[in-house]
């Protein structure tokens, strides 16, 4: 295992702005390629933390995109990943190599997916399916007409087609209707414009209400009743409880039941995420998954230090992080709707505090900041500890939106 190298995480999306998978990349922590080692390892780490004890893929339905060179077609760490979620990206130059080519063939026909980088579209001609799942299409807002005909062909065929750079949702809408699956370039972190009134609904606005209540440690009684204004929360509340996630161990029926079996820190989180998924103004599902991962990342980044309770404020901090985007208000006018803890509030608004240098490293995972390496050495936690935590938030992450 590299101890230097970070794992950092862009997401893929469908034309409808779902998550379809994730492109991970090691940081190098110091300067010069990804070396074969890097990435042999990257394989075989990964392969390690999103498979359960029986080989089940913790990921759902989600596919990684990992970096390839040839010599590390053949390892071993690509056996333990399930191929139908697998898809190695390679430059189209490396195939002029015969064995490459066969290498490359030799896991397409075994299920493993292949994404073509750098490949010239006019001369790759009809092999193209044999060798190739996906290739990539460098977008530019330019001449759209002219891609339009080169990606006709490729619409008929079943090569899936990769977007980059597609850095607004200008550039999204223009890749969907050319037929793309688009990568994103910080679209995860930009709400989608939209029409509808910004503000808060009435779902939210009883969550904020319950929040706030929670956090003056109000009476259950108290809680029950604000809970019973609305059926969907109730109905919500005790499927949260009942999933195999939280593992109750009995059917829990009664809000009051509910309540006490959670307890006020738990429900505070369980409230925000709530929260967030009630949205509907500016609402984009790589959004949500991008404030839940952030959230979970940042717990449990902290979980060591600060312990579990505290960790599950940093969650909250998370998860709030990006509410403002979410919801279509200003960060400002989030926090005036709702009383959080000054830690909490320090890490949101200068990502300072207890708390705000968890979630600045969090953050840093998804952006392939060059910070990730100094923001963990100064909470004294190594590669090893940031990278399980990352694949641990991914996969938890899939659990709740499902």
């Amino acid at each position: 295992m590299h101890e230097t190298n970070f794992l950092v995480r862009e997401p893929l999306l469908d034309p409808k702005q779902r998550v379809v998978g994730y492109e991970l990349t090691w940081q190098q922590a110091s300067a010069g390629g990804s070396t074969l080692d890097a990435l042999e390892s990257l394989v075989g780490f990964v392969a390690s933390q999103v498979l359960d004890e029986d080989g089940g893929w913790l990921l759902r339905d989600k596919t990684l995109f990992l970096e390839a060179v040839p010599a590390m077609l053949s390892t071993d760490a690509l056996h333990a990943l399930p191929p139908q979620h697998t898809v190695l990206s390679i430059k189209t130059a490396e195939l002029a190599n015969p064995d490459t080519l066969a290498a490359v063939q030799g896991l397409r026909a075994g299920g493993v997916g292949i994404l073509l980088r750098e490949a010239d579209l006019t001369r790759i001609g009809s092999r193209l399916p044999t060798v190739a799942s996906y290739v990539e299409v460098r977008f530019t807002g330019a001449d759209v007409g002219a891609q339009a005909r080169t990606y006709a062909a490729l619409k008929q065929s079943t090569v899936g087609m990769v977007g980059r750079p597609v850095s607004n949702w200008a550039d999204f809408d223009a890749c969907a209707a050319l037929g793309l699956n688009a990568f994103v370039g910080k679209l995860h972190l930009t709400p989608r414009p939209s029409s509808d009134n910004k503000g808060l609904n009435p779902a939210q606005t009883i969550i904020m209400q319950l929040m706030q209540m929670v956090r003056q440690n109000a009476d259950i009684a108290q809680l029950e009743a604000v809970l019973k204004r609305d059926a969907t929360l109730t109905y919500k509340l005790l499927r949260f409880i009942n999933s195999a996630g939280f593992g109750a161990g009995r059917e829990v029926q009664s809000l009051r039941q509910a309540l006490t079996l959670l307890g006020y820190t738990p429900l505070y989180r369980w409230l925000t995420l709530l929260l967030a998924t009630a949205s509907t103004s500016g609402y984009s599902p790589v959004l949500l998954e991008t404030a839940v991962v952030r959230g979970r990342l940042a717990e449990l980044l902290g979980q060591a230090a600060l312990g579990k309770s505290e960790a599950e404020n940093i969650f909250v901090a998370g998860m709030f992080s990006l509410l403002d985007r979410l919801l279509g208000i200003p960060m400002q006018e989030v926090l005036a709707n709702i009383q959080l803890s000054d830690d909490v509030v320090a890490a949101l608004l200068t990502r300072s505090g207890k708390y705000g240098p968890y979630l600045a490293l969090a953050e840093a995972c998804e952006l392939n900041s060059n910070l990730v390496a100094s923001l963990a050495a100064s909470l004294k936690l190594s590669p090893l500890d940031v990278n399980k935590a990352h694949l641990s938030a991914l996969a938890w992450a899939q659990n709740v939106a499902a």
